[in-house]
């Protein structure tokens, strides 16, 4: 008998010890299966064009193009086509910043209003009276620079309903006419959607944050960018303003109407990155390529660094990507959406492994996020994996995200 127990214990340490490792093992592509996903995309008429760059183990295992980047112009879907990547410009805002939090030039737990002095009076909408004027009142705190961060400001953008909607269209922040400075002038006049630090609500919360780079660094936001981060890593295509030779190679942005994919006029395709404004956000308007954005991506994959250059470190790395989000924090709009999350510094973080066969693929620890035109990375550093899905669809269609996951971990995959 004691022979049998010991067997079955030695049996049973030995089958939990198996499966540690293969869960431990990185995950095994199938490059074929996600060639395969992105051509269906196309074939299927759910995008006009789209690409896919997979990065495992410090080197690159598939790119994959198919589709055409300017379906009208016949041009191809292509390595080196240019995407407008909108709130993947997130990020490189977030990176920005913390570089600033690591020089000791602010707290996070510090006011806002103690470097940006406009939002020291910021109000709370509360509604309207019998005659339709705002109901506004004092917020419980006052915003501090980790909401700004994790999106708990209480700021919207101009699409909310009722009255806060019309000051917010009245104020229009986010016009390409203003400065960062004047922005940030309007956004103060916009009252809170609810106090700091209640709810996660997404907003104009980054383009406040690179306001605030411009206020610490005494530099425009767009040059402490390009000295701090594109030029170290090497992103020589990537900028707000890019030369107007790139516009031979930018994709068309489609939009969905009636269920076909037209494509944008030149007016709103154009609007952002290739027109005389004055508004550089922190928050969108980044034109960039797979490879460059890859420099950026890598960067975070390592932790920091990428070949030999480092951005930023692993510590001030680890708070970014750590959940930031109070348990209390129980209205996250559209987030629950994207799986079991947290939130860091402009990057959904996954908690727990996908708990629905409808969830979308991923492992516990990655961090990612996405941008309208239905683009997304992440980066799975559990796996030691990066994955950068472009395309330019809007509005932006989750279903692209959840195939290409499936894609790229497989049915099989458990996400621990």
């Amino acid at each position: 008998m004691r022979l049998w127990k010991a067997a079955a214990m030695l049996g049973a340490a030995l089958a939990a010890s198996t499966a540690m490792t293969a869960e431990a093992r990185p995950l095994k592509l199938d490059t074929r299966r996600i060639a395969r996903t992105v051509d269906a995309m196309v074939a299927d008429g759910r995008t006009v064009g789209a690409s896919v760059l997979v990065w495992q183990g410090g080197r690159e295992r598939l790119f994959r193009a198919a589709g055409m980047a300017d379906r009208e112009a016949g041009r191809p879907f292509a390595r080196d086509t240019l995407l407008q990547i909108y709130s993947m410009t997130k990020p490189v805002t977030g990176v920005a910043l913390m570089q600033l939090w690591e020089q000791g030039r602010f707290r996070l737990d510090d006011p806002l209003a103690k470097y940006l002095p406009d939002f020291a009076g910021v109000q709370v909408y509360a509604g309207e009276d019998a005659a339709g004027k705002p109901i506004l009142r004092a917020p419980s705190r006052p915003i501090l620079v980790r909401d700004i961060l994790r999106h708990t400001a209480g700021f919207i953008f101009h699409d909310a309903p009722g009255g806060l909607g019309r000051i917010a269209a009245a104020e229009n922040p986010l016009s390409l006419d203003h400065t960062l400075a004047e922005f940030g002038q309007h956004l103060a006049r916009v009252p809170l959607v609810d106090d700091p630090g209640a709810q996660w609500s997404y907003s104009a919360g980054v383009d406040v944050q690179a306001l605030l780079v411009e206020t610490l660094s005494g530099q425009p936001f767009a040059d402490y960018v390009r000295q701090h981060i594109f030029t170290p890593l090497g992103m020589k295509e990537t900028d707000w303003h890019p030369p107007r030779e790139a516009k031979a190679r930018l994709a068309r942005i489609y939009d969905v109407r009636g269920g076909t994919l037209v494509p944008q006029d030149d007016a709103r395709w154009l609007a952002q990155s290739f027109s005389s404004t004055k508004l550089t956000m922190g928050g969108s308007g980044l034109v960039s390529s797979v490879d460059d954005y890859l420099r950026f991506a890598r960067m975070l994959l390592g932790r920091g660094q990428a070949d030999g250059v480092r951005i930023i470190k692993p510590e001030t790395l680890d708070v970014m990507t750590s959940d930031m989000l109070d348990p209390a924090v129980t209205k996250r709009s559209f987030l629950p959406e994207k799986g079991t999350l947290g939130f860091g510094v402009d990057f959904a973080v996954r908690k727990a492994p996908p708990q629905s066969p409808g969830e979308n693929r991923g492992a516990v620890g990655e961090f990612f996020w996405d941008g309208a035109p239905t683009m997304l990375f992440w980066i799975d550093p559990t796996n030691d994996l990066l994955v950068i899905f472009a395309t330019q669809k809007l509005p932006m269609d989750g279903t692209l995200h959840r195939d290409i996951r499936a894609a790229v971990y497989g049915a099989d995959y458990s996400g621990r």
